[in-house]
């Protein structure tokens, strides 16, 4: 299980993970520096750390690099919520709390969930517990030509929920 990504960290990858293509340094800073002064080399630092930390790959291209997403944001959450409930002591009780705490979008987009779930299920034909066809039906985007490997108990890359594919201007 990873552990939670820093407030930068989170904003740089939140970039990456939205356009869903590899991006500059360059790029992230220019978006980035819409919302906050940042320098240059600060951007590049988090990106070499998030390389580092196996969360997003590089190619060089010229002088610089281009980095991709080696997961996705959906995965990145699902396994911050998987590591929380298994640290549970009872986990029915962890995930009756959880439930109680959604709204009701939240407990229907549960619902649609289980029955994305289920339907693989069912029609798997191992009868395996196959995650990835629910997980890339409730991205509704199809995923890139190129998909790159996702980190142990993650999913592959599918794109944004809404099949956007925004540049670094949004």
């Amino acid at each position: 299980m990873p552990r939670p990504l820093g407030e930068l960290e989170d904003a740089v990858m939140t970039r990456v993970w939205q356009w869903n293509r590899p991006v500059t340094v360059r790029e992230v800073l220019e978006d980035l520096q819409q919302e906050r002064s940042i320098a240059y080399t600060t951007v590049m630092t988090v990106m070499d750390n998030l390389h580092q930390k196996g969360w997003v790959r590089r190619e060089a291209e010229g002088r610089a690099y281009r980095y991709t997403a080696v997961s996705t944001r959906a995965a990145y959450s699902a396994a911050l919520m998987n590591e929380a409930w298994s640290t549970s002591d009872n986990p029915a009780a962890a995930l009756v709390a959880f439930f109680g705490m959604m709204s009701a979008e939240q407990r229907e987009a549960l619902r649609d969930a289980i029955r994305i779930v289920q339907h693989d299920e069912e029609s798997s034909p191992d009868s395996g517990t196959s995650t990835e066809g629910a997980a890339e039906a409730a991205a509704a985007s199809p995923p890139p030509e190129a998909a790159p490997e996702a980190p142990p108990g993650t999913t592959p890359a599918e794109g944004d929920a809404a099949g956007r594919r925004p540049g670094p201007g949004r």
